[in-house]
């Protein structure tokens, strides 16, 4: 993962692309993950470990919440706008987009039959 995420990095600085190498390191990885099956097992076991300590990658977002306690009090109207704003816009669009590339004749609802959860 490191290495694709330094080969996104280099693409950044030779190419001077306006986005993260991180980003294009993912994008990377995606690419390459379908035809390099040796890949499989090492990611499993990075995001295996990286899942296990998933909560610790919160503690500096919540220590922030709490230094900046005052300044989010003041902002809270704008932010709560915002969050629901982007979110039901979020919403519309995918409905949109799933009745729109929804197949002709397809049912809307998966049928009946045990194939899903009760």
């Amino acid at each position: 993962m490191l290495g694709f995420q330094l080969l996104g990095e280099a693409l950044v600085v030779l190419l001077g692309l306006p986005l993260p190498g991180p980003v294009i390191g993912l994008v990377a990885l995606f690419v390459a993950f379908p035809r390099l099956g040796r890949l499989r097992s090492g990611v499993e076991s990075l995001a295996d470990g990286l899942l296990r300590h998933l909560g610790l990658l919160f503690v500096p977002a919540g220590v922030g919440v709490m230094l900046h306690l005052a300044l989010l009090r003041d902002w809270a109207l704008p932010l709560v706008l915002a969050l629901v704003g982007s979110t039901a816009v979020t919403l519309g669009l995918s409905a949109w987009l799933f009745a729109r590339w929804r197949r002709p004749g397809a049912p809307a609802q998966p049928p009946s039959g045990g194939a899903g959860p009760p």
